[in-house]
């Protein structure tokens, strides 16, 4: 049963939450959150429906959550099933100096004196991130999300969490010529904490992309502090053979509410519990492509299942560029490959699915929302609101559960 502050409990504050794939890896490793703070308000919603999941689960009422899932109750019929204490430990704000102190009272109001065992979270990668500061006319200079790092401090400093884990992209490493790494390592040693850092790839864990992030973990008290040893995977599962085996094939532009699997779990869904108890498929659902794109499409996987050959943008005939920049970003169009691990997921297939073409003659399309939630590891039952283009937006934001789990079992070890 989920908990607020029970004696026994490793409680959790999860920081720029996001969807929660962060702190699902945590609750799944025995970690009870206590807040989680966000800004996006459909995160926050699907913060909230994943909550509701979680209670029910534990008082062995998933049927009412199957309800909502099928559309048989609404979002406010789900909720009302839910101590109130516990939806409203998703706070939606921003984090900044107007709204800080709000945020701690809300924070405080909720664990009533007692303690917070772990910090996570990961601020807005934008400034930190590669394409990020190429795309950007000032290279990123001057943008203030360079600095969240500070409010994270000041929570490490308010609520002294044994441990916290820190999660970004890798061009935090580079990023003002790694003055940020540094200045933020400083800050949290200043505030009593030992910290190591690693670059962690998400396929070492179970999750079949490959998806590389800096974790930053520290301990309270240390002077010095090794980075905990994380158990890896050996990883040899496929995309198309393992992870989308058993959902149903889709054309573009299908929706459909419900679907149902088409074949039994396989070894890896079944050892990753991707299908965890439900027995039908939400949120499988495919965007609309027009012909030209449809066709460039066709042309990329026919390169990929020939010849395992990426389409240059360039390569293309000249009636199907519709880009005078024949010179960069030569890669906008990218299939999924579909006997190995996928390319990394990120926030910008919520524009386009030109990046995450599906690895299948028969199938010419982008990924589906489900198909995107399980290269990141999320489980079947864990629903996005907010629509397809907000789903895409959270599932590209977000930490992959399974890599997560891994972090929270190795600080889990440390606190036992």
């Amino acid at each position: 049963m989920v908990k607020i502050c029970t004696i026994m409990s490793l409680n959790i504050i999860d920081l720029f939450a996001g969807a929660g794939g962060l702190s699902e890896g945590f609750i799944n490793a025995g970690f009870n959150p206590v807040a989680h703070v966000e800004m996006n308000k459909d995160a926050c919603e699907t913060l909230k429906t994943r909550t509701a999941y979680h209670y029910l689960k534990s008082e062995n009422r998933l049927d009412i959550y199957y309800s909502y899932l099928k559309q048989d109750i609404t979002k406010s019929e789900l909720l009302s099933y839910v101590p109130e204490k516990l939806i409203n430990s998703v706070i939606n704000e921003e984090i900044n100096d107007n709204t800080i102190n709000s945020i701690f009272n809300s924070i405080d109001k909720i664990i009533n004196k007692g303690k917070i065992d772990v910090l996570i979270g990961g601020p807005s990668c934008q400034s930190y991130s590669l394409i990020g500061r190429s795309r950007d006319p000032n290279n990123m200079v001057g943008d203030q999300r360079n600095y969240l790092f500070k409010y994270y401090a000041q929570f490490l400093d308010r609520y002294k969490p044994k441990f916290f884990v820190f999660e970004n992209v890798i061009g935090l490493l580079s990023a003002g010529n790694s003055r940020y790494l540094k200045s933020m390592l400083s800050l949290f040693q200043k505030y009593g904490y030992g910290v190591e850092y690693k670059i962690l790839s998400s396929d070492d864990y179970g999750v079949l992309q490959k998806r590389r992030r800096v974790i930053i973990i520290g301990k309270r008290g240390a002077s010095k502090f090794s980075f905990p040893e994380i158990e890896s995977i050996e990883n040899k599962w496929e995309v198309k053979k393992d992870l989308f085996y058993d959902l149903p094939s889709l054309k573009p532009g299908d929706e459909p509410r419900i679907s149902k699997y088409i074949k039994p779990p396989n070894d890896y869904l079944t050892l990753f519990e991707k299908r965890n108890g439900i027995d039908f498929v939400t949120q499988h659902v495919a965007r609309m492509h027009n012909d030209q794109d449809l066709e460039i499409y066709k042309i990329a996987i026919e390169k990929w299942i020939k010849n395992e050959e990426r389409l240059k943008y360039s390569d293309l005939p000249k009636r199907l560029q519709s880009h005078s920049n024949t010179e960069s970003f030569l890669d906008r169009f990218k299939v999924v490959n579909p006997k190995g691990h996928s390319h990394t997921v990120v926030a910008h297939i919520s524009k386009d699915g030109h990046h995450y073409i599906y690895p299948d003659l028969n199938q010419v399309r982008s990924i589906s929302v489900r198909e995107a939630a399980r290269l990141q590891s999320f489980p079947d039952s864990y629903h996005f609101e907010g629509g397809r283009t907000a789903s895409f937006r959270q599932i590209g934001n977000a930490v992959p559960p399974l890599m997560a789990k891994k972090i929270a079992e190795a600080i889990f070890d440390h606190l036992k």
